[in-house]
């Protein structure tokens, strides 16, 4: 495996990601179809040309959940390599309001669970690692090397003080 240069690392597509925190719960998704198609994650997905991460993840959750995010907050950056070639920037968000009611659709079936008890055996292996810090609002950039949906490598930065 050759290591990955992240100074001048660049993506093929760009997404977002976000997990909605209300006291003890966290609400996340499983995904129904495309990459992750089974896993439990948060709401997100790819940005359209244009768009705005901020703009990507509130359209997301309204497409994956029908409902509207009204304060989603920066609070972390995923860079992913796959050895397949395919790599990906991820914008990670953290919300404790929306309006509506969360709903499955085509892309996802919501699910509430206690941020103690976070499914991390149906998750991708790397959120086990930044998903806790990102939960309490510490900012954070990881780096993940993949090999299919088995990681190889991998680095997270954190900073506390932002």
């Amino acid at each position: 495996m050759q290591s990955v240069n992240w100074a001048t690392w660049k993506p093929k597509e760009t997404a977002t990601l976000c997990f909605v925190r209300q006291g003890t719960r966290v609400l996340m998704i499983r995904k129904k179809r495309g990459l992750g198609a089974g896993k439990i994650n948060g709401v997100g997905g790819r940005l359209e040309p244009g768009e705005t991460p901020e703009t990507g993840i509130v359209r997301e959750a309204e497409e994956e959940l029908r409902v509207t995010l009204l304060d989603p907050a920066r609070c972390g950056e995923l860079h992913f390599q796959f050895l397949d070639g395919y790599s990906l920037f991820c914008t990670v968000f953290l919300a404790t309001r929306f309006d509506g009611v969360p709903a499955s659709t085509e892309e996802a079936d919501p699910i509430w669970y206690d941020v103690d008890r976070l499914p991390f055996d149906e998750m991708w292996e790397d959120d086990e690692l930044w998903l806790g810090g990102a939960l309490a609002g510490v900012f954070f950039r990881g780096y993940f090397v993949f090999d299919g949906e088995r990681m190889v490598s991998h680095q997270v930065d954190w900073e506390p003080e932002r």
